[in-house]
């Protein structure tokens, strides 16, 4: 089994910032002309997250407001009583979402629905510059 790794660099906004990152995957997984491999997608931090959804304005805004339902921003959290940055709630959301997602690269083309792309969620309150790695199983 060979092991490939790629990495890029995103710069988000914060505040349940969701950026489709398909085609940065795309790149990485495509330059090496393979036929079948598992592909997985990490990023690092625990006020983020990785995974697919259908792209589109209305879908995200259902997502933004889903999240927040689920781990409002205005509510006090233990951790930021302990740490005092007010990101309570991206760290819940992060952890609910999950910081990977696994794809498989099927006859040289990655497994993703016609409406399905790969997007990077970034929860923190502030900008932040995000590390997605991509992993090739091949």
């Amino acid at each position: 089994m060979t092991i490939i790794n790629e990495k890029f660099t995103v710069n988000t906004e914060g505040n349940t910032d969701i950026i489709d990152i398909t085609k940065h995957v795309q790149n990485c997984v495509y330059q090496h002309e393979l036929k079948d491999a598992l592909v997985c997608v990490s990023i690092q931090g625990s006020t983020s997250a990785v995974t697919t959804i259908e792209y589109e304005s209305g879908l995200v805004e259902d997502l933004k407001e889903a999240l927040e339902k689920i781990a409002p921003s205005g509510k006090e959290y233990h951790h930021d009583e302990i740490w005092h940055d007010g990101n309570g709630y991206a760290h819940i959301r992060s952890a609910l979402m999950g910081s990977s997602v696994c794809i498989a690269l099927k006859d040289g083309l990655l497994n993703l629905g016609t409406w399905q792309q790969i997007i990077l969620m970034d929860f923190d309150n502030k900008p932040r510059s995000r590390c997605v790695t991509v992993q090739i199983l091949n």
